[in-house]
């Protein structure tokens, strides 16, 4: 019998939703970051995102860094579809030995998150976990995006450029629990841009523009000369560390002259296009169950 090592998450994902109904207020279904419901000019994101204990934040890092990263996930994917943070859903399991003041912390960063770059937390669940099992924190919400300004992972076109925000790699190095969702920006780009399509980079270039791609039904070419790496970083490792939780975005416009006073503190980097055909493959990247 074959295991989800052996299928691997992509593969996984594919063959649990391939039987799932389908209701007609269903604008985009799984696979993209968020799943879009309703009617209208304004559309409701759904996400559910969860951070364990081992797998996402080491057991002794501060609570408030990894209340910050749990929520900050969701709302990077809220980024990644135009969309704007509303209402969360906290669940939280633990050992029964956890400290109370460990918990108090988590919530202090998850609210200092949100006071930042909105949403409210509305409710949620606690659980307790059997000794010895790793902590997690689990977190779903629901937000808003205008039905001119959505974007998905399968709008791009051949001859679209391939852009990246900020700079890829190193996460481990503790990016990966203090790392800001590209809310503004991405409101910024589909209000003025022609965005086709886009994503957030959780999980690497090297495995995320393939998805992104094959979505898109194109292949891509990249630079590697191009990628922006963070500090100390080498072109493998910018390719396939892993949550950069910066936005990776195709389109037709020149986008990079504006971006430049806009955002002067930030990078933005062209870093290829797609094209016609599968392009050049890309090896790398995080999968939860082929590690």
């Amino acid at each position: 019998m074959k295991t989800v090592g052996e299928l691997g998450e992509d593969g996984l994902i594919a063959q649990l939703c391939g039987g799932l109904s389908v209701s007609g207020k269903v604008v985009v279904g799984p696979g993209d970051d968020c799943a879009v419901v309703g009617e209208g000019d304004l559309l409701t994101l759904l996400k559910a995102d969860a951070v364990v204990a081992g797998v996402h934040f080491l057991a002794g890092e501060d609570p408030r860094r990894v209340g910050w990263k749990a929520v900050a996930r969701v709302l990077s994917d809220f980024a990644a579809m135009g969309g704007t943070p509303g209402e969360l859903l906290v669940t939280i399991a633990l050992e029964n030995k956890t400290p109370v003041d460990w918990v108090i912390r988590l919530y202090e960063g998850m609210t200092k998150c949100l006071d930042q770059h909105g949403g409210v937390i509305v409710g949620g669940e606690t659980t307790s976990l059997p000794e010895g099992a790793p902590a997690m924190i689990s977190v779903a919400g629901r937000g808003t995006v205008k039905s001119s300004e959505v974007v998905t992972r399968s709008g791009g076109r051949p001859g679209d450029a391939i852009y990246v925000t900020g700079t890829l790699g190193g996460s481990i190095r503790g990016k990966h629990l203090d790392f800001t969702p590209r809310l503004e920006e991405a409101n910024w780009l589909t209000r003025h841009f022609k965005i086709n399509a886009m994503m957030d980079l959780s999980d690497g270039l090297a495995k995320d523009l393939p998805r992104l791609a094959r979505m898109s039904g194109c292949g891509f070419e990249i630079d590697r000369e191009t990628l922006p790496l963070s500090e100390g970083i080498s072109v493998e490792e910018a390719l396939g560390d892993g949550e950069d939780y910066e936005l990776l975005f195709t389109s037709g416009d020149e986008i990079e002259g504006t971006w430049g006073t806009t955002f002067p503190d930030l990078r933005l980097t062209r870093v290829g296009q797609l094209i016609l055909g599968k392009g050049s493959p890309l090896e790398g990247g995080w999968d939860h169950f082929k590690r």
